[in-house]
Parts: structure tokens; C-alpha cells; sequence
């Protein structure tokens, strides 16, 4: 019966908002990470980014609304990067981790925020930091406009899909700790070994004043580690498979998605850590 009402919601949801082929074309054609996705997946995702649009709500600071018009492909642009985090999922699962989205606010520019930080010794640092983006638990997603703009690509990079992770890791916790909601299948145990593995490994780099492997942020919390890692994942898979094989798979089975073999269908784009 449920699963009758839902396919009747999606039919009445289309008859009045017919899905825009030639849009999402467009749209695809500004995304390099879509690069490889079959037609049964690329089509997957254009229609949950269609509903993604009409469901949640876009909003644009005055100053941004008053100089720019985005169109329908531009916004299916944005939504496709945030619903590509679930689309190994089935559509219960895919919604169900979006229900503590309701809103994403698109600012001028970054933005700092003051910032109290206790390190392994006790001590509390107080300093400002420059964000692309932030997220709250039931609050909306914010990001600046020109870091959306430069997501996208392949070069380890995407503001959408890390702060759309920290939404993921909120699922079960109203602080991003790092350890998202799992399926029955994926062991805590595993998860947790992996993670500490790798956040290890990167405290180990910065204690000896060496560059990590992948972007030094994850270093900071166990929130943006996950974060982070999502990010690289999805659009330098080269990259986080180089540097923590092991974590590359636990993602690639907690996302149900492979990046690395799709974008060895597409051609080849040179991977670095984001800034």
C-alpha cells in the first residue's frame, strides 16, 4: 500500500512538473564527477535532483539574488552534487537521510567564525575561521557562492558534498562526530578501526611538520575528517585510494558507489588535495 501511494506521488509529482531533459543535460555538462555514471544512474539522479529542487528550498543572499538569476540547470547542478552522496541507496534510504534538510543558503562570499578548539593537552585555543560552508543539525546549509561555484569538478574540492555529509553524520547525533548512521551490513567495529587508522595517521604527518596525503582539515575534528573524506571520495577517489586504500573501500561500500571505476570510463583528470 505505502509503496502504491509513493509511486502515485511521484506520478502526480512529474504529471505537474514534467522532468527537464534538456536541463539536466546542461547540468550534467557542468559536473566533471558525474563524468562515467550509466544511463540508469545518470537518469536516477536527475530525477532526484528534480524532486531535491522542488522539495527543499534555495535561497540566495540579496546581494546575490539582485546580480544573478540561476537557471534550471544551475540548480539541478547543485542538487545532482548533493543527492549524488545517496544514490547507491535505495529511495527509502535516500530520503530518509535527507530529512533533516530543509534549507540551502547561498552567501556572497566565505565567512569567519570565532572558534574555541580544546587540544590532546587540554588546552583551548580561541581563533577565527574562514568557512566556505556550515551546517547545524535541523538548521539550514550555508555556503558561499564562489566555493559552490568552483564544486563540481575533479580535484578533490566540493562544498556541497562535504557540508551535505555533515547532514549524513547528523542523523544520529545532533553534533557531526565522525560515525554516521550504518547499515546492517557495515560493522561499527570496522568503521571505527578505519577512521582512527587514518585520523592517526594524519595527527602522526602534522606532528612532524610533514603535508598529509589528503587535506589537512580532516585533522581537525572527527566531523571533518569524515566530511573530508567524503568530498575526496567522490571527487578524487585517485587520491583517497592512494592514501588510505582501506578507507576508500569502507566508502565505497557505505556509499554503494565505485568513483574511481566510473571516472576510468571518462577521461583522465589530474587529482590534488583541496586548500
Amino acid at each position: 500500500m505505502f509503496g502504491f501511494i509513493r509511486r502515485l506521488r511521484q506520478w502526480l509529482f512529474l504529471t505537474r512538473h514534467p522532468f527537464p531533459e534538456q536541463d539536466w543535460q546542461r547540468a550534467m555538462a557542468r559536473l566533471p564527477i558525474l563524468t562515467g555514471l550509466d544511463e540508469p544512474d545518470a537518469q536516477r539522479l536527475g530525477q532526484r535532483a528534480w524532486r531535491f529542487m522542488h522539495d527543499k528550498h534555495l535561497s540566495l543572499h540579496p546581494d546575490l539574488a539582485d546580480n544573478i538569476e540561476l537557471g534550471a540547470d544551475q540548480r539541478l547542478a547543485i542538487a545532482a552534487q548533493i543527492c549524488l552522496l545517496t544514490l547507491g541507496w535505495n529511495d527509502t534510504d535516500h530520503r530518509d537521510m535527507q530529512s533533516n534538510v530543509h534549507e540551502l543558503q547561498v552567501l556572497p562570499g566565505a565567512f569567519k567564525r570565532q572558534v574555541k578548539q580544546t587540544d590532546a593537552f587540554g588546552v583551548t585555543h580561541d581563533y577565527e575561521h574562514r568557512r566556505a560552508g556550515e551546517t547545524s543539525y535541523q538548521g539550514p546549509v550555508v555556503a558561499s557562492w564562489p566555493d559552490v561555484v568552483a564544486s563540481g569538478s575533479r580535484n578533490g574540492f566540493n562544498v556541497l558534498i562535504h557540508e551535505f555529509a555533515h547532514k549524513i553524520d547528523m542523523r544520529n547525533s545532533v553534533n557531526a562526530d565522525g560515525y554516521p548512521p550504518l547499515s546492517n551490513d557495515m560493522s561499527p567495529k570496522e568503521w571505527h578501526r578505519v577512521y582512527t587508522a587514518v585520523w592517526d595517521d594524519l595527527q602522526s604527518h602534522i606532528a612532524r611538520g610533514e603535508t598529509p596525503p589528503i587535506d589537512a582539515y580532516a585533522a581537525s575534528l572527527p566531523g571533518e575528517c569524515f566530511a573530508v573524506t567524503c568530498e575526496i571520495f567522490f571527487s578524487a577517489p585517485e587520491q583517497l585510494d592512494a592514501a588510505y586504500p582501506e578507507l576508500y573501500d569502507l566508502l565505497k561500500r557505505y556509499f554503494r558507489q565505485d568513483p574511481l571505476a566510473r571516472f576510468n570510463h571518462g577521461p583522465a583528470a589530474p587529482a590534488q588535495a583541496s586548500g
